[in-house]
């Protein structure tokens, strides 16, 4: 007997091959949805394929920030997003028109953005980053050149902290999931877990990042995880990216670290979790809703990304 899941997987099989249709998923989105996916992986891995994809159709499972990359990068594609609601809180702490507004303030600054923004934003932005390259794209500017990085003020200053640049400018956003993460309550994990190693993605606050065994990004992660000889793992990022981790290494034990207000599911991000199978089939079904960008913004955008990729 087949089960709704399976039938709802079935009929999205079927869409894809009859739509000429890929679907790219993020590692923070429920494990049925990465189920579903061609490719998954973080946001850098997600821009590159981006591109590469030969496909008339490209259905990004994720955030909207993750969908307007994939057009900016694919003019010529199609693409979809099935909850155009899911949104960023970290994109949406940085508004285009403020930080236009922002950046006039430092006119001999060279402006590095997280990939986790809008359209507008990257139009301003001279070289985009990621979690997994911001340190790269960061040393490969001379030292003397000072940088706005924005948005994330915590991932910002890591990188301020590890290279030593003083003549990096932050702008102030965070991002909802990685600043609940309580320190109290992982230093409480790691009494119980003495053996365990706690991985922090950067996003967290430099308190959390200071306790870690590693820091990096949701791909270093998985691979720390793997090449470690330990097996046991306090996991601090969004826990969708759980699933893949028990997938991957199913002999090792992954605990969640909890948020500081134990009554609400902070350790996940609402927005990702607003793609499901179901709005995957309406989205393939009807081709809708789609990502349409001006065509000037989307030149602009386009630069900052391929002056990453290009590093």
């Amino acid at each position: 007997m087949v089960n709704n899941s399976d039938a709802l997987i079935q009929r999205i099989e079927q869409l894809k091959k009859e739509k000429d249709a890929v679907i790219l998923a993020h590692y923070y989105t429920t494990p049925e949805v990465q189920s579903v996916a061609d490719f998954l992986g973080d946001s850098l891995a997600l821009s590159v394929k981006a591109k590469e994809i030969n496909s008339k159709i490209i259905l990004f499972a994720g955030v909207h920030f993750m969908a307007e990359t994939a057009k900016v990068l694919s003019p010529d594609k199609k693409v979809l997003i099935p909850n155009p609601e899911a949104g960023c809180s970290l994109a949406e702490s940085c508004d285009a028109i403020e930080f236009a507004a922002f950046k006039a303030q430092y006119p001999n600054h060279l402006v590095v953005s997280y990939v986790n923004t809008t359209v507008g934003v990257k139009a301003l932005t001279d070289i985009c980053c990621t979690s997994s390259n911001a340190l790269q794209v960061v040393e490969s500017i001379p030292a003397e050149q000072p940088i706005i990085f924005a948005p994330d003020r915590n991932l910002g200053g890591y990188i301020k902290k590890i290279t030593g640049r003083d003549n990096i400018v932050l702008w102030n956003g965070a991002c909802h999931v990685h600043e609940e993460f309580s320190l109290e309550k992982i230093l409480e994990l790691k009494k119980e877990h003495p053996e365990a190693k706690v991985v922090v993605h950067p996003e967290c606050k430099a308190t959390v990042a200071a306790v870690a065994d590693y820091v990096g990004s949701t791909a270093g992660i998985l691979d720390y995880c793997g090449n470690s000889e330990a097996s046991e793992f306090i996991v601090v990022t969004e826990s969708g990216i759980l699933s893949e981790m028990r997938r991957k290494y199913p002999q090792k034990s992954f605990i969640p670290a909890p948020p500081i207000d134990s009554t609400c599911v902070c350790n996940e991000c609402r927005y990702m979790k607003m793609v499901t199978l179901e709005n995957i089939i309406s989205c393939l079904e009807n081709e809708s809703p789609e990502i349409v960008l001006d065509e000037d913004t989307r030149k602009a955008a386009e630069r900052s990304i391929l002056n990453m990729i290009s590093i």
